[in-house]
Parts: structure tokens; sequence; C-alpha cells
């Protein structure tokens, strides 16, 4: 992915902005950019939202599709992530240039998002999602598309998912039997949107990117502070601030102390992040039902 040019001058004026707590677009250093949720933007889509963070601006869809559970968790529904980088977001994205950059989005949404083996993290219930033990379930299809990179995708993709699953609306299913027991069962789809299940994403982790600029921690990077970053620290943290995940990324190391701090430091920003979602979802949603 091509990068924004930036020359030494402007790399030591931003390192010494963040030593003086006190960034180039006036943040501190554990500060957000203006966050923007908007639900329902894809009327096809099972849910969607698209959210804007600063100049970061990132859609997804959701689909729900009837399928067959993993057999690990056969009275589970499945979730499967994935990330298109668009070419209007940048001219290495076409063709195949955006290839490494989207499978490095959905592995990072998958760990934060995704129960582990033991069926624990991820946030979401997804045995609700069940439709009849070990044949038939709900899959989810979460596909984000980027439509603008201005720094921090992947928070900007995290928040995005949980909040298109929020506005997500499973529809009723019926199980019909067939009148041999050993007849595939007809499922009969309910349309009406009154008897759709929401999902509760009240658990489920948001991905918190913390950075180190000259030995401080930082989050929510433009891209241009991200050229001066040396290493990252990319933490999955839920509403009640428990660590579901953690993923190094960037070349350079990271002492324990520093981890830690970056750490507890994800935990303070996750705190603001969440309640600028909850509230920005609350809005939405409220907004939806007026409609209605």
């Amino acid at each position: 992915m091509s990068a924004p040019l930036i020359s030494q001058g402007e790399v030591e004026w931003i390192t010494t902005g963040v030593a003086c707590n006190c960034r180039n677009d006036g943040r501190q250093r554990e500060d957000f950019r203006p966050l923007s949720v908007k639900l329902g933007e894809l009327a096809q889509a099972t849910g969607s939202a698209r959210v804007q963070l600063g100049e970061t601006d990132v859609i997804v869809g959701v689909k729900a599709e009837i399928g067959s559970p993993d057999l690990d968790r056969p009275d589970c529904g499945r979730l499967n992530f994935a990330v298109e980088c668009s070419p209007v977001a940048s001219p290495a994205f076409r063709g195949r240039g955006g290839d490494e950059l989207a499978g490095e989005l959905s592995r990072a949404l998958e760990r934060s998002m995704y129960p582990g083996p033991s069926g624990r993290g991820g946030g979401v219930d997804l045995s609700l999602l069940s439709i009849v033990s070990g044949k038939t379930c709900w899959v989810l299809y979460v596909d984000a598309l980027l439509l603008n990179i201005g720094g921090n995708l992947h928070d900007a993709v995290s928040v995005a998912a949980k909040a298109a699953l929020a506005d997500a609306k499973i529809p009723k299913v019926e199980v019909q039997p067939g009148e041999d027991p050993t007849d595939e069962p007809d499922y009969e789809v309910d349309d009406d949107p009154s008897e759709a299940m929401r999902l509760d994403v009240g658990g489920m982790p948001i991905c918190v990117t913390v950075s180190q600029i000259g030995g401080h921690c930082v989050v929510d990077l433009t891209a241009e502070e991200e050229l001066c970053s040396s290493a990252a620290l990319q933490v999955a943290v839920d509403a009640t601030g428990n660590v579901c995940g953690t993923t190094k990324r960037r070349r350079g190391g990271i002492e324990a102390s520093q981890a830690l701090e970056m750490v507890e430091a994800a935990q303070r920003a996750a705190a603001k992040l969440h309640a600028a979602l909850n509230e920005a979802l609350g809005a939405q949603q409220a907004q939806q039902m007026a409609v209605g």
C-alpha cells in the first residue's frame, strides 16, 4: 500500500508533539478522533454499518445464510469474516494490491471476535444461531470494505463489524419435519422484521491499537503518525475492560514493561471507544424505530 510522503522534519515535529502530549490535530496521546456510525446503509444486507474514524471510512455488511455448523460446535452458528480494499481508497489496491492488507484485517477480526476452542470469548452467543443441532445453523458473513484510508484501519474495521452485527436482524425459522423421519426437513423463513432476532453484542470486544512514538503510548494514529511509529500492540478489549487477546504489529521490539503499559493504555482508551460506540448505536437504533 502506498504511504503518504513525510520528511524527517515532519517526523521530528510529530514525535516532539507526542512527547508534549499535544498531537498535530490537538488530541492527547490517548484520544480518538471523532467517531461517526451509520446503521442500515445496505438495504439488502441482514445488517450493515458505516463507520468513519477521522478520515478512515469503512462499511461492513452482514449477510445471514442457512448452512452447516462446525463439527466441533454442532449446537452453534458460524461467523465468517472477509475484508476487501477498494481501489477508491488507494491506487495501490488495484488488481490484487490490497490482498495482503485485507487478509491481515480479516484474521484480526476473527481472532478478536470469534470464540476460541473452549467456546469462550468473542462476545456473541453463537448457540442462538443454531437451527437443527448438528445439521443446520445460521452462518453470518461479515464483509468489510475499505472506502478511505486515514490511519488506524484495524480499530475502525473492528468498530464497524460490531456495529453491523448489532444492526443485524436474524429471521425467524420454523422447521417442518418430513413425512419420514429420515427425510430432510423443510425450513420456512419468516420475512416479518418484527419476528427477527437481534444479537446481543454487548460483550463483544473491539480492537484498540496502541503504538509507540518516541517511547510514548499513542492510540488512533493518523496515516502520517503511523510512519513515525516503531512498534504497535493490537489489544482486543471488551466493555468491562477485560483483555481478550493481543497481537504485536510492526517490526520494532516491545519490552515487557512497555507492553504492560500499552495494554493498560488500551484498556483506558477502549472504555472511551465503547462508550462512544454505544452512544452512537443507541441514537441510530432509536432513529430507526422512530422511522419504522
